[in-house]
């Protein structure tokens, strides 16, 4: 009778047990990533035509979504090679969902500027990126509202990605997007975008973005100012992409007498070099998406993606990006196939500070390019 009433006793605890915890919400987690490895041949490196290119690891990284309640939490962070800058943490940020329309986020969190979240199709992303006005992330706090036609995004940074804290230490080269770097350092930035949407079977979404911050120089301990604004339309259809942007930018740092104030550096993957303090950029993308709906083949995305820097200076030669190719789709493995010239340019090109005063070859370089993953 008494092992009766302890077991009955048991069974009443554990009910008791699972209903409050059924009633309590419990936090949700997800965790996603890739492995990639890349191929690629260089038409101007003397090695890659000896032995025909070079097939090696590219990145492994990780991406943490999670949610309690209204309280948000997003991550994704990358173990690339040394050479390439190592393990980054790309973005991560906590944030909170007031209701099905606005959010706030805190941390590292996605600049607002351009075309969301990227302006291009390719596996090299468009020219704006290698200028630090695509796919970055810095730190502050950022506010989105999404609307039934209306999107509007603004957002506070204090600084980039900061990883030493002295006070007279350089922004460090082992980050994922670009930032200004040597004896300047971004800080008190402020950014605002606008997006109309309109459209149902052509979904088209039209927009403009602001930044206006400061450049603080380690050597005269004074702020210059830097801005960029972009106008861009994006037409998405079940089978075409179209992306299209107009920007213009400039950079006023407060040097030390000497210093040359039309170039800046900029970093990321671990290599600084030099970039145009202001310039305009041209770009223009499209790609058509084949059903295929295989086994091992779900689907082939084509495209094209051009951009232009188009340098104030006279004296500099402007830059020049054209990525031609292919996108596979077989799940969980993706194969982009890209066909990529650069003129210029400062990863298309033995012209490192292409980007800044132009490259002494001022002609056009091209390298193939094949990357495939594993997404999870």
């Amino acid at each position: 009778m008494r092992q009766k009433r302890l077991f009955l006793g048991i069974c009443m605890t554990l009910l008791v047990v699972i209903t409050q915890a059924q009633e309590r919400e419990l936090p949700k987690f997800r965790l996603g990533g890739a492995l990639r490895f890349n191929y690629n041949f260089c038409d101007w490196k003397p090695g890659h035509r000896d032995r025909g290119g070079d097939f090696g690891f590219d990145v492994l990284y990780f991406k943490l979504s999670g949610s309690y309640r209204n309280i948000l939490l997003s991550a994704d962070y990358r173990f690339y090679s040394k050479d390439f800058g190592g393990p980054m943490l790309k973005y991560g940020w906590i944030g909170y969902q007031f209701n099905d329309r606005n959010q706030i986020q805190l941390g590292l969190t996605g600049v607002p500027f351009g075309i969301q979240p990227i302006a291009s199709h390719n596996f090299f992303l468009q020219i704006a990126y290698y200028i630090g006005l695509e796919d970055d992330s810095d730190m502050g706090i950022k506010y989105l509202y999404q609307g039934d036609h209306w999107d509007f995004t603004f957002a506070f940074f204090k600084n980039a990605d900061e990883l030493l804290f002295g006070s007279d230490n350089e922004t460090t080269d082992d980050r994922y997007g670009y930032d200004v770097a040597g004896r300047n350092k971004e800080i008190n930035q402020f950014n605002g975008q606008a997006f109309y949407k309109f459209g149902e079977s052509t979904r088209q979404r039209l927009g403009g973005s602001a930044e206006f911050g400061q450049l603080y120089n380690l050597d005269t301990r004074d702020n210059g100012t830097h801005y960029a604004l972009a106008l861009h339309y994006e037409l998405a259809t079940e089978r075409i992409s179209l992306k299209a942007q107009l920007t213009t930018y400039a950079m006023y740092p407060k040097n030390a007498d000497g210093e040359d104030d039309e170039v800046l550096s900029m970093t990321a993957y671990g290599a600084p070099y030099l970039v145009a303090a202001k310039a305009n950029v041209y770009m223009l993308g499209a790609g058509y998406t084949i059903p295929v709906n295989r086994k091992f083949l779900k689907k082939v995305q084509v495209y094209n993606d051009f951009g232009w820097l188009d340098k104030r200076n006279n004296d500099y030669k402007d830059s020049f990006q054209n990525v031609t190719g292919c996108m596979l789709d077989g799940g969980p493995v993706c194969i982009y196939v890209d066909y990529a010239l650069g003129k210029n340019h400062g990863w298309l090109g033995p012209d490192f500070n292409g980007f800044g005063p132009g490259g002494e070859s001022d002609s056009w370089h091209a390298r193939f390019n094949v990357n495939v993953g594993y997404y999870f």
